[in-house]
């Protein structure tokens, strides 16, 4: 119980993080740096980050279509929770942690539609001739809140310790060089990777609040 109301302070303490930065980003230092005079917050940051990386249209690409790793992970695990379903002939034994990680699924994807709809800034480039909004950054919150839950469902899932280490690795891997990669492509600003960190952290902690009492009860 302790170490769950620690991650439970965690979640709030990043959620409260993200809506801080979030009204940062939209007030301080804004200014028309952005495709066709859009402006952006923490203007002077985010040019020179900009201007270093430049931009990577073939990192972008890649990103972009490894993007449906992470979607696909979820949809397995949706499909595991339909198969328990099916198989137990009640949603109420699904397992705790799959009920919990649905919800979480909807709440990242309520997130990432309602930033769609109030747009805090741009991207820094044109998508297809397209002005896109940018924070925070999508695949950033896709991967890292899809990855690390994925992580902590195969951890208790896989038996064997080799596997189980390997599948741990792959995942860090694979997350590091998402959120390295988006910030080399130059398609985002950098104030929305760092958006995207802390909304995914946030809600990946309330996830864990959750995965936490389940172990607690087995």
């Amino acid at each position: 119980m302790k170490r769950n109301r620690k991650m439970l302070c965690v979640s709030l303490c990043l959620l409260v993080a993200f809506v801080t930065w979030t009204l940062l980003v939209r007030f301080v230092d804004v200014r028309g740096i952005g495709p066709r005079g859009s402006s952006v917050g923490f203007a002077t940051l985010n040019q020179f980050v900009h201007n270093a990386t430049g931009t990577n249209m073939t990192l972008y690409v890649i990103t972009d279509w490894l993007g449906l790793v992470p979607i696909a992970t979820a949809l397995g695990f949706a499909a595991l929770g339909l198969c328990q379903w099916a198989g137990r002939r009640s949603i109420l034994k699904v397992d705790r942690s799959i009920i919990a990680l649905g919800v979480f699924y909807i709440a990242v994807m309520s997130a990432y539609a309602f930033f769609e709809y109030a747009v805090i800034n741009y991207r820094p480039v044109l998508i297809e001739g397209i002005l896109e909004a940018s924070y925070p950054s999508s695949t950033t919150l896709l991967t890292l809140c899809v990855m690390p839950t994925a992580a902590m469902q195969l951890r208790a899932r896989i038996k064997n310790g080799i596997l189980r280490s390997t599948s741990a690795s792959v995942i860090l891997i694979f997350t590091a060089f998402m959120i390295v990669g988006r910030i080399l492509s130059g398609v985002h600003w950098i104030t929305d990777i760092i958006g995207g960190i802390l909304l995914s952290a946030g809600f990946v902690a309330a996830y864990a609040c959750d995965f936490i009492m389940e172990k607690g009860r087995k």
